[in-house]
């Protein structure tokens, strides 16, 4: 059997296309993403407030659409892909992140799940792979929804190298979870590692390839996916196998991955390869032995937030709160979060967290994105100013108002049921 392989390439902004396009084949991506079935690049979009690390980055969407043009793919058929969380606005993030301006400097779709097409039910979508789920039927004993335009589609996952303050680190299986599961996904989050062994068990019958490219460029380290301490990295990976893609990252960030639950669960279940000894490297190997000795995500520098939310989902107050997240109730939790994370604690901390690296390269291409011009290989000229923070103190406490306010008319304890009375008088409507 041939062992898993993960493309690894030291990178810097003016070879950045170059290197994504020889990373992608250097992980044979042509084998496995199909050109005759559309391709969604699924953008991760862990806060939408700029910061470096937490979102997928707009030189990794330029990098992997320009390959993908380079390589005969027809643009028609890729598109970028959004899911939608409660506490995070998809919109305001593919703006903040610069993410959409590439999507329309190269004309593709850009398509936001919650808003384009039809969700179907898991067991219409795999049948009898049901019956292998680790923990998802107990979750939703009714059931869940997965969206229909998935099935037969290609998805290329888009994540960025940091730690999770549920699962250690997070990459390319986690990067699933917000575009499969409905919009009750918080109900997994006491059993969020068996839940990402499930996902992938659906994205391996549901698409016609499935695939991983991870932006390393910045990386971050802490309570991520949001409050860290972003380095400068300069690395890129790929591969087809999203367990060893996310074992590697693992083992940059200096952690043992077979002692990361979900990785270890997959490499058990045969989805994958999460042993590194087991791994093929291609490209730089060199790059794959670093050891950024991160000191990952429950160290003292665990925010107030991650620790309550592990005490109520893994801890003493799991008993009197973590029922009322699965009741109408439930809001409370989408509230606290944007009060804390938006209103308070990115206000208060993101320009000395981010002090480091917005004075980089990376961090100049970021801030003159849209002023820099790209050659064949990358961008030759990033530019003199250095990256700013434009959401502090009265600017980020009115944008969090509004997000507060779209948090609350989303929250699907009310809008589902906003939606069964919209689609009940459509239905009536017509009769």
């Amino acid at each position: 059997m041939a062992k898993s392989t993960v493309s690894i390439l030291r990178t810097r902004p003016a070879t950045v296309l170059r290197d994504y396009h020889d990373l992608m084949n250097l992980a044979h991506y042509q084998d496995v993403v199909a050109r005759d079935a559309d391709t969604a690049l699924k953008v991760n979009i862990s806060w939408h407030f700029f910061f470096p690390g937490s979102s997928t980055t707009p030189w990794q969407i330029d990098g992997v659409v320009c390959a993908m043009k380079r390589d005969g793919y027809d643009p028609a058929l890729i598109h970028a892909c959004h899911n939608r969380t409660v506490v995070i606005d998809a919109h305001l993030g593919e703006r903040e992140n610069k993410q959409v301006n590439v999507v329309e400097a190269h004309g593709i779709r850009n398509v936001h799940l919650y808003e384009d097409g039809e969700w179907i039910d898991v067991r219409e979508a795999v049948g009898d792979l049901t019956k292998k789920f680790l923990c998802l039927n107990e979750v939703y004993p009714k059931g869940f929804m997965i969206p229909r335009r998935f099935i037969g589609e290609n998805i290329i996952h888009l994540p960025t190298v940091k730690t999770h303050v549920f699962t250690t680190t997070t990459g390319a299986m986690k990067n699933a979870f917000g575009g499969l599961l409905n919009e009750r996904r918080h109900w997994t989050h006491p059993v969020i590692h068996e839940t990402l062994v499930d996902l992938l068990m659906i994205q391996k019958r549901i698409h016609r390839g499935v695939f991983a490219v991870m932006d390393g460029t910045f990386a971050g380290d802490g309570p991520g996916p949001r409050c860290m301490t972003p380095h400068v990295k300069n690395v890129i990976l790929a591969s087809a196998d999203q367990v060893a893609i996310d074992a590697v990252a693992a083992k940059l960030m200096g952690m043992d991955p077979m002692r990361i639950k979900f990785i270890r669960l997959a490499h058990e279940a045969g989805l994958g390869c999460g042993d590194p000894r087991e791994i093929e490297i291609t490209g730089d190997e060199s790059a794959a032995q670093e050891n950024w000795h991160f000191e990952g995500p429950f160290s003292t520098g665990m925010t107030f937030a991650s620790r309550m939310q592990h005490r109520i989902y893994w801890g003493n107050l799991r008993g009197p709160l973590q029922w009322t997240l699965k009741t109408v109730l439930a809001p409370w939790a989408y509230v606290a979060s944007v009060v804390y994370h938006d209103s308070f604690w990115y206000p208060k901390n993101a320009d000395r967290m981010m002090a480091g690296v917005l004075a980089s390269e990376w961090g100049r291409l970021f801030q003159n994105w849209e002023h820099v011009t790209a050659d064949a290989d990358g961008y030759p000229d990033v530019g003199e100013q250095p990256a700013s923070v434009p959401r502090l103190g009265a600017q980020a406490l009115r944008k969090s108002v509004g997000i507060l306010g779209t948090c609350i008319k989303e929250a699907p304890e009310f809008s589902t049921r906003r939606r069964h009375r919209e689609a009940a008088g459509k239905a009536a409507a017509k009769l």
